[in-house]
Order: structure tokens, then sequence, then C-alpha cells
């Protein structure tokens, strides 16, 4: 089942339980389930819309405003284009993109990075972003692809957490058992927390999906996957 019809699923059963229990009570009753069941349904829609407009909105104003009035087509038009903006910067993006697949763009790329490793403070920036964008976007990495549950803040008390890679280094050496770095995010703000250093044996893998787990996350457990099973330690490389 994909995750489409999983939600469809999951919100007609909202609904109708919603509905039912409605009519089960008097005028008044069913008018709060149909409000609601209302709510249920227009509200997610509404905000994926707004948010996915306001996000459009600012692209169209960010690039409209650098983009030159003679290759700007709203200039040639007597109104403007909704997602003009988002798409060029899309084009322009994807154009950079193929511009360093050739010895030309390679050669600037490299040139570009020689002068911004000689910066002293930009090339410590550079260099914690470039490898961050790296990680999320490698194909091949299994960083923050995995859930876990593991025994945190004390034995008894368990906490969710996400792979992001093998611990290497002195912090590996000093250590006797195969340590992972797991990611401990906070609620419901998942983009802080905290980086923990935990043996590969203390770590129970889960089959969710990082997805499922951000969710389950930023709704403080209100969104709960319905099974949860442990992987094989034995067959995880994170390499």
């Amino acid at each position: 089942m994909s995750k489409k019809t999983h939600y469809k699923n999951n919100l007609k059963s909202d609904v109708a339980c919603l509905i039912k229990a409605a009519q089960r009570k008097g005028f008044w009753g069913k008018l709060r389930g149909y409000f609601l069941a209302g709510i249920l349904i227009t509200a997610p829609i509404s905000l994926t819309i707004y948010l996915g407009w306001i996000f459009i909105d600012f692209m169209d104003t960010k690039v409209s405003g650098i983009l030159p009035d003679k290759y700007n087509p709203e200039t040639y038009l007597p109104f403007s284009v909704p997602g003009l903006g988002f798409l060029i910067f899309l084009i322009v993006i994807t154009l950079i993109g193929a511009l360093t697949a050739g010895f030309v763009g390679r050669y600037f790329i490299n040139l570009s990075e020689r002068i911004v490793t000689r910066m002293p403070i930009l090339r410590s920036i550079y260099a914690a972003i470039k490898q961050i964008f790296e990680t999320i976007l490698s194909t091949q990495s299994s960083a923050f692809r995995e859930v876990v549950l593991f025994q945190y803040p004390r034995p008894g008390i368990w906490s969710l957490g996400f792979i992001t890679g093998l611990t290497e280094g002195e912090i590996q050496d000093l250590t006797e058992d195969e340590v992972l770095n797991v990611f401990l995010p906070t609620t419901p703000n998942p983009t802080s927390g905290f980086l923990l250093f935990i043996p590969k044996n203390d770590l129970l893998f889960l089959e969710m999906s990082v997805e499922d787990g951000i969710k389950m996350v930023v709704s403080g457990g209100i969104l709960t996957p319905k099974k949860l099973k442990e992987k094989s330690i034995e067959t995880k490389n994170y390499a």
C-alpha cells in the first residue's frame, strides 16, 4: 500500500468516526461533529496550499528583484505569472549543475573552493555546510535513513533517534564497542537536538521510515506508525 493510499484511508476513517459519533448525539453534538470533520478535511489541504503559496511568492519576489527587466518575462506581460521565479530558480540551479560536469565548470568550482578555503572563518563555515549537503543528498550514504530506539536519558526510558553515520577517529578508538552517531531530535522542532555516540548493540533498529519518525517527533507522538518491527542489527553497514 502506497503512502498516498494509506493517508487517504486514515483520513476517511477519522472522518467516518467523527460523523458516526456525531450521529449518536443531539442536534448540537451533530453540528460539532460535522464541524470537526470539516476541519479535518480542509485544514491539511488549506495549510499545504497556503505554505506552498508563501514559498512560491517568496521565490518570485527574490528572483524578480535580481533579474534584469529585459530578461524578465513579466516586463512584456500585462500580468504577473505566479511561480515564474521558482521556475527560473530551478532552471538556473539545473544549468549550474550541468556546467559543473564539464572541464571548464569543474575548473571554476575548484578555483572558487581554493579561494574560500584560504579564508580563516569562511572556510570552516563552507566545509561544514558542504559536508552536510553531501551527506543529505548522497544516494549511497545511509546517514539519516534509519530510525532507532535506545534507552535515554536513563535505563527504562526509550528515546527515538536517527542514525547519521559510523563513529570514526578518536572517539571510536577510545571505545571498545562499535559506536554509531545518533541524532536525538527535540519536539516539536526536529532541527535541534543532541548528537549521541551509542554502541551498536544498544540500539533497536525500526522498520519505520525517517519520514514517519520525523512526523512522530513533530507531532509529539500523536502520529504513530501502526506497526513497528525490529530490524536485524547484523545486516547494517554504515561504513
